[in-house]
């Protein structure tokens, strides 16, 4: 859930560099003359610094002409791309393995810690975690800025309902965003060789035994809506495997499925023991 050590310190070398830049040309803390005292300033100071910056962005622009630091070009490359940045609030709802999902309005982030990995700063028990933070590209991955804020902010069960329907929808639809580089295709979409299985055959043999399925006057009640429930369910499957891109035909069949189920379950209540 991490970059590695190595990119980590690449990450923070051109960050701090870049923020002290800022505080000197802006003097925002004119007591901080040396790169080293801005390392080791107070969180206050690098808030208000980072403010100034992405107050004004293009600042990053003069960074990488004036290059204080001599950083080397693909250094500088990583500085430039921090323009395209996104700000703001947002809910961590959970911690995947490789990343944790940060949540603003319906955009779902996948992003990486630097030193330490979002799951060893907060416990899970506490998600979703409201914060303020800055997200930024970083070797094609979105990372945080290093700074952060958290709220204590209450999310009822309502709340969190919504939030993992949005973290679900988005993973569904391959909506997941892992990379602010737009000639990138989405790392949340899973490449295998692997081809997709055919289910044509296998539903078509299930549809034509349960047509065999018929409840009768003398069997028990049950049969008739459960077979009924068994061949829609069938309908339905054979739907969504046919790679139909119309909504309206899966919701037509599932609706079918539900009238069926509902019947079932009618049958099954008036059912006396």
């Amino acid at each position: 859930m991490t970059v590695s050590q190595k990119d980590a310190k690449v990450f923070f070398d051109l960050m701090w560099a870049l923020q002290f830049y800022v505080n000197q040309k802006y003097k925002i803390d004119k007591s901080i003359k040396t790169l080293k005292k801005y390392y080791n300033c107070p969180m206050k100071v690098k808030y208000e610094v980072r403010k100034k910056l992405f107050e004004d962005i293009n600042v990053i622009d003069l960074f990488v002409q004036e290059n204080p630091q001599n950083f080397p070009e693909d250094h500088l490359s990583i500085a430039k791309g921090w323009k395209n940045f996104i700000q703001g609030n947002f809910q961590i709802e959970r911690f995947l393995k490789t990343k944790a999902i940060f949540i603003n309005e319906n955009n779902v982030y996948g992003v990486l810690g630097l030193y330490e990995g979002f799951d060893e700063m907060i416990h899970k028990s506490r998600l979703p975690l409201y914060v303020e933070t800055v997200l930024l590209p970083f070797k094609g991955k979105i990372v945080y800025d290093g700074l952060f804020q958290v709220y204590n902010v209450y999310f009822g069960g309502g709340s969190k309902r919504r939030l993992k329907e949005i973290y679900m929808t988005a993973k569904q639809n391959n909506r997941i965003i892992d990379s602010f580089e737009l000639n990138q295709e989405k790392s949340s979409i899973k490449i295998t060789s692997t081809p997709e299985i055919d289910w044509t055959s296998e539903l078509q043999e299930l549809a034509d035994r349960a047509k065999k399925l018929k409840g009768s006057s003398n069997g028990p009640a049950i049969y008739s809506p459960a077979f009924s429930l068994i061949k829609a369910s069938i309908e339905f499957a054979q739907e969504a495997a046919s790679n139909s891109s119309d909504l309206n035909d899966l919701y037509n069949s599932l609706k079918k499925v539900q009238r069926a189920f509902k019947k079932t379950s009618t049958v099954l209540k008036r059912q006396e023991s």
